[in-house]
């Protein structure tokens, strides 16, 4: 089966680079197009088996299941142009989170599939939160699902959930990251780690930690519990992070709602509801 990727910048590539090394895509079997046609080019420099054609109408054309990896607002006057090429065999997935199923099947003939992907797939790990619209056969369902198995834990979830489980799964890897490096950077100012040492054990220690949890040793409450010893150091530092972390997480969630609400609002101009 053919499969089309429209868009190779970030998480097109990623998804590329994921399907192919971890074996559930042949290089064969992926037909890609890009705006900036180089960005495709560099990605066939590494996978020399890898179509590369010169539009995304080419890519409709040759392509059973297409993904569109492309920015929101981009979308719909991408499905206008396209929209004498699909058929019904045709299985269309967006990887974008505020348009709905309901949205695309709209305007489009074929099967409709949302899939968030996130960063971590890359290192076939994490989640990918997958949505099916009506039309979507019980055979498209199932081979997509494989699909995303082969690089993550597949997770269907309903609209009303769709931005709490991204700032989970796919926004969660940066948000994380940001405090890690916070921590690192506060270790080298307060002591004379240096910031090579500090950034070395803590990538040990944020990894040690993904391993515990992966194999089920401690859930993240009994982990601080075992750590976090009464009276000792541990606790001296999470009671900080209790004082000083208080509604952090709260309001970060209140932002990328906020920031959702009105990319919905922007994308049901375009698509009329």
């Amino acid at each position: 089966m053919k499969i089309g990727v429209i868009g190779t910048g970030n998480m097109g590539r990623i998804l590329i680079e994921a399907f192919l090394e971890s074996g559930a895509v042949k290089e064969d079997e992926l037909i890609i197009t890009n705006r900036t046609l180089k960005k495709a080019l560099d990605i066939k420099q590494t996978y020399s088996g890898v179509c590369v054609v010169a539009s995304a109408e080419e890519v409709v054309q040759r392509a059973t299941i297409v993904f569109l990896c492309v920015k929101p607002l981009d979308i719909h006057p991408l499905l206008q142009r396209l929209s004498s090429f699909w058929t019904k065999k045709h299985c269309l997935i967006s990887i974008t989170s505020p348009i709905s199923v309901e949205q695309l099947e709209a305007v489009v003939p074929c099967q409709v599939v949302r899939v968030i992907p996130s960063i971590t797939n890359r290192a076939f790990a994490g989640s990918t939160l997958i949505t099916v619209g009506k039309r979507c056969s019980l055979q498209c369902r199932n081979y997509i699902e494989t699909l995303f198995r082969h690089i993550s834990t597949p997770s269907y979830i309903d609209d009303e959930i769709t931005r709490i489980a991204s700032d989970i799964a796919s926004c969660g890897p940066a948000f994380f990251s940001y405090l890690l490096q916070r921590f690192i950077d506060a270790a080298v100012a307060k002591t004379a780690i240096t910031k090579e040492q500090a950034t070395a054990l803590t990538t040990d220690m944020i990894i040690g930690l993904g391993e515990l949890l992966k194999h089920n040793l401690y859930t993240l409450p009994t982990l601080q519990e075992k750590v976090c010893v009464k009276g000792g150091i541990t606790g001296e530092g999470i009671a900080v992070l209790e004082k000083e972390m208080k509604g952090v997480f709260e309001e970060i969630f209140d932002k990328t709602h906020e920031k959702f609400k009105g990319d919905i609002e922007k994308v049901k101009k375009q698509f009329g509801c």
